[in-house]
């Protein structure tokens, strides 16, 4: 999404996300979205920056995703948000949920534990860093949800989910989890395990092997795996 002088709010999506989501930019929930972004970017701060909105559909390419990790919305604070779930720029500190996702890597396929908390790396191997709503008011997590953003993602995952063949996705915690009926389990891989927050992270998400169980079935596939190890 880009900002205009004149406040309006357009979306700047790499082609192939164009073309499979083009009519739902027309549709009347699309605009009161819009509508509300304006007003919010007005009055309060909001994360990520606009430019930075759509980073996650820009770095993996629709033909290209293989795998999907959902979140729920961007980090909160100063600088953390940067269009990628889970992910923060490598000169911040790496947030207490992406540390256990480094542990479960680290005991799944013996990953090393990287010094910085940027994903890119994953984006561009085709791992779609998704969140359910795509910005969030600066210190108030939850912000913008049902604001519309649930609308747009709810329908890009059910086209993923019919356009697209032998996905995996990774369901962490009740709220992604919740998405689980928008996909076609005869076509895709759906796994699930609780989220990896300290709050929960000790009551299934460590030993899940989420990883190792994504690479099995890509390669299962003939897919080339993806490369966890963040350099």
């Amino acid at each position: 999404m880009s900002e205009s002088k004149n406040n309006t709010i357009s979306p700047q999506l790499e082609a192939s996300w164009l073309q499979l989501l083009h009519d739902v930019f027309q549709t009347e929930n699309f605009a009161l979205l819009k509508q509300f972004l304006i007003k919010e970017r007005n009055e309060h701060t909001v994360y990520p920056p606009g430019s930075l909105m759509f980073r996650a559909f820009n770095e993996t390419l629709v033909h290209r995703v293989k795998v999907v990790i959902l979140g729920q919305d961007p980090y909160h604070g100063p600088g953390q948000a940067e269009g990628l779930s889970f992910s923060v720029p490598p000169n911040l500190p790496v947030p207490p949920s992406l540390k256990n996702v480094y542990k479960e890597l680290h005991d799944d396929l013996a990953c090393s534990i990287p010094s910085h908390g940027h994903l890119g790396q994953w984006a561009r191997q085709g791992v779609l860093l998704l969140n359910a709503m795509l910005s969030v008011r600066a210190g108030a997590p939850s912000s913008h949800q049902n604001k519309g953003w649930e609308f747009f993602t709810d329908e890009l995952i059910r086209r993923l989910s019919r356009h697209q063949d032998t996905l995996v996705f990774l369901l962490w915690g009740k709220f992604a989890q919740s998405k689980a009926s928008l996909i076609d389990e005869t076509k895709h891989l759906i796994l699930k395990a609780p989220h990896p927050s300290p709050f929960s992270a000790h009551t299934g998400f460590f030993g899940c092997r989420h990883f190792s169980q994504a690479n099995e079935y890509l390669e299962d596939h003939g897919l080339m795996p993806i490369h966890w190890q963040i350099s």
